[in-house]
């Protein structure tokens, strides 16, 4: 029965992104445990198309929202389609409990918008990098190129602690990818690389 579930919702967003003029690209990540990197993220759209575009992969994404996304009835849809809430406004070693989760679990692939916002903002949140080194699991690249219509899954990459030769790699592989409001996306770096 889960299979067939799974084969229609595969379905279903295959038709979806035809319908809609998308192309898949990239491959299926093959670690079992990742921090996956959503960008650019300039759109309310982007969350539909990274699930669609996981449907495809066969690849169930975990994603964390701030905590408005799951109030009331919406809130049992959103966490069905592998929503975490998060809260934001407070400081509680997120990327500590997010290492946690990872580590306990056999698999999950665990989405970080990176811009952590769909407005413009002058660098990254560092927290995917972070959560990546704590819990010891590679980072992997998704993308939606706009202009382009497609979008996929991209390398994966074991942080270093290296921070700016890591993040020269991740640039490497976004460049020229582009959002759909390319005027909210911001250059590609961490605050600690400033």
């Amino acid at each position: 029965m889960a299979t067939r579930k799974r084969s229609i919702t595969r379905s279903f967003a295959q038709l979806f992104l035809w319908a809609t003029g998308w192309q898949v690209t990239g491959t299926k990540p093959t670690a079992r445990r990742f921090v996956l990197i959503a960008a650019p993220h300039t759109s309310n759209w982007d969350l539909a198309y990274l699930l669609a575009f996981a449907q495809v992969f066969d690849v169930k994404v975990s994603w964390m929202g701030k905590h408005t996304l799951f109030r009331g009835p919406m809130g049992w849809v959103m966490r069905k389609l592998g929503g975490i809430s998060v809260r934001r406004d407070r400081s509680n070693d997120l990327v500590i409990q997010l290492a946690e989760v990872i580590n306990q679990s056999d698999s999950m692939a665990l989405t970080v918008p990176a811009e952590g916002t769909r407005g413009y903002t002058p660098y990254w949140k560092s927290g995917f990098y972070h959560i990546a080194v704590k819990a010891g699991v590679p980072i992997v690249m998704s993308y939606l190129d706009w202009p382009r219509k497609c979008g996929g899954f991209g390398p994966e990459l074991l942080p270093s602690g290296r921070v700016r030769d890591d993040m020269d790699e991740v640039r490497a592989f976004y460049a020229g990818k582009q959002g759909r409001f390319p005027s909210r996306a911001g250059e590609i770096r961490l605050k600690e690389e400033m």
